[in-house]
């Protein structure tokens, strides 16, 4: 089968031929329909996110295809299914502390390390090879509609956050760094999940304006100045009442100072949400008063990725229309584009822009 490989950290994408996967005991192959591009993937194949990515391998991570070939402990899915591959490989081994490594994008420790060397490969590639419970069933789908579906993986995401904070119809929610892929997701999650308001904070003031344009009145935007003191009074000027949750998912170039000025706006009793990258590449940590938290009984959540069980919920929420995908413009390419679909992610990230293959 065709793939894109990544031999060398800081060199170009690879397109040959390599063996084509097979499943085995706890795992199944799928034919990739369309598989995204994450808006930061050449910093992740140029090295210069340091992720735990092991050479040569096809990078990539989650897709939207068909079930191809299923192992012999597979008792539902079945050849010609489609679903999601959920990128998030879990051991089986210690449900109560699973490790974890993020399919064709990084793994966490050595056990997370050991995980990869067993599946390998990403989605970048004609088929992939994931864990049994890693494929999961969405439906029936239009192939023309697969690219748009490839959004569930940075819906997911803040998904998992609001899931962790156990968020409430009718409470009202800052989302601090809205204006990026996983920000923007947020925003149109937390609606999904029946919040009655929404303030979103950011430093690109059009993408806040699009925000306002596309949710409608329940979006209040406030775009961040860089002081701290003058932003936590903008984000709580802009709230109608209490704020109940705090979802924080700045980037790892962001400044702690904003992430602070959102996070202490939240309510006594109120919960954070940390997912973003703050101090991930040096600079200051994340400082909040320890009086303020214990006197206040704020919730601090600190949440990687989603429960595996996230993502048949999130496919429900889409068929329910409740989160609309055709809002995301898609651009497509050849799995032999593979390339220019990196620089293109990176061209044109915002929080309505995607970048897919189709292999």
């Amino acid at each position: 089968m065709k793939a894109a490989v990544l031999k060398a950290f800081g060199t170009p994408l690879v397109i040959e031929d390599v063996p084509a996967p097979t499943p085995g005991m706890g795992a199944v192959v799928v034919d990739v329909v369309a598989t995204g591009v994450l808006a930061y993937s050449g910093e992740v194949l140029s090295g210069q996110r340091q992720y735990a990515l092991e050479l040569p391998c096809v990078p990539g991570g989650g897709a939207i295809g068909r079930v191809r070939a299923v192992g012999p402990d597979a008792t539902k899915l079945a050849v010609g299914d489609w679903v999601y591959c959920d990128p998030t490989f879990r051991s089986r081994d210690d449900a109560a502390n699973p490790d974890i490594t993020l399919q064709g994008i990084s793994a966490r420790g050595e056990g997370g390390l050991r995980l990869q060397r067993h599946f390998r490969d990403g989605a970048w590639a004609e088929q992939t090879r994931v864990p049994t419970e890693n494929a999961i069933r969405i439906g029936a789908l239009d192939p023309a509609e697969a690219g748009r579906w490839v959004k569930m993986g940075s819906l997911l995401v803040p998904y998992g956050g609001f899931l962790a904070a156990k968020l409430q119809p009718g409470e009202t929610v800052v989302v601090s760094g809205a204006t990026g892929g996983f920000g923007g997701a947020a925003v149109a999650v937390a609606l999904a999940m029946g919040a009655a308001w929404i303030v979103a904070t950011g430093r690109n003031a059009a993408a806040l304006v699009d925000l306002e344009r596309r949710f409608g009145p329940r979006v209040r935007t406030v775009r961040m100045t860089g002081d701290e003191v003058t932003d936590h009074a903008a984000i709580r000027a802009a709230a109608p009442g209490p704020i109940d949750c705090v979802f924080d998912i700045l980037p790892p170039a962001a400044d702690a100072t904003q992430a602070r000025a959102a996070l202490m706006t939240v309510r006594p009793n109120g919960r954070i949400v940390l997912m973003g990258g703050i101090n991930m590449q040096g600079g200051a940590g994340l400082e909040l008063p320890y009086a303020w938290i214990m006197r206040n009984c704020i919730t601090i959540h600190g949440q990687w990725m989603y429960p595996p069980h996230a993502a048949t919920l999130m496919a429900n929420l889409i068929r329910a229309g409740l989160i609309d995908l055709t809002q995301y413009d898609v651009a497509e390419f050849p799995l032999d584009r593979a390339n220019e679909a990196v620089a293109h992610a990176a061209a044109t990230a915002g929080p309505f822009a995607m970048t897919v293959l189709r292999p």
